[in-house]
């Protein structure tokens, strides 16, 4: 037997460096840019209502909650820190937008009823992601103050009648589609700038 076929030949596997990994992922900035973009303009679609179609706006909810969803989900394949927070807030905000594609206008009716809880939720969540990204994100605490605004638009909410419920959920769900979309945008270019120093 030659020496050459005894001896065992091991390949190192190329492993990228962390500097690549991260240009890597930092290259899809665009689709974060693009997600913002799409929730400035359902913000300004129903905040042009003047006789708001209650199928449509039911819809519109259910589009956001979808956005939210699929942009956690994608957030937890990520090597970010608790990932299973991001996937949890990710899989509620699906699960929302099932039942809103269900009966459109049986959304809007049942959202106006719970609106404040839904705001309470979504309060927390962005407090809690603001606190997350504390270490990489000079700006997280428009995230902490995006949430406290949120959360006590919650609690004055749950004190409404239904009737101005239901118009309170137009206003506000549009004012919720463009703080998420302008937070989007401004986190897309903080990525683009992040990738060109790479």
């Amino acid at each position: 037997m030659s020496e050459h076929a005894a001896t065992p030949q091991f390949a190192t596997p190329s492993i990228p460096s962390p500097r690549e990994a991260v240009r890597t992922a930092t290259g899809y900035w665009w689709v974060l840019l693009t997600a913002g973009i799409a929730a400035v303009a359902v913000a300004l679609v129903i905040l042009q209502f003047d006789q708001a179609s209650v199928t449509t706006v039911g819809i519109l909810v259910g589009l956001m909650f979808l956005a939210l969803g699929v942009e956690n989900i994608a957030l937890s394949t990520l090597d970010v820190p608790a990932r299973w927070a991001w996937a949890l807030f990710g899989g509620l905000f699906l699960v929302s937008a099932i039942v809103c594609f269900a009966s459109p206008e049986d959304t809007f009716a049942g959202i106006a009823d719970i609106l404040g809880f839904l705001f309470l939720i979504v309060g927390v969540w962005w407090m809690i992601r603001a606190f997350l990204e504390r270490a990489i994100n000079p700006l997280w605490w428009l995230g902490l103050i995006s949430g406290i605004l949120m959360t006590a638009l919650a609690f004055w909410t749950s004190g409404q009648f239904f009737i101005h419920k239901a118009y309170v959920l137009l206003v506000f769900a549009g004012i919720w589609a463009l703080i998420q979309g302008i937070t989007n945008i401004v986190r897309a270019f903080q990525i683009r700038a992040l990738r060109e120093e790479l």
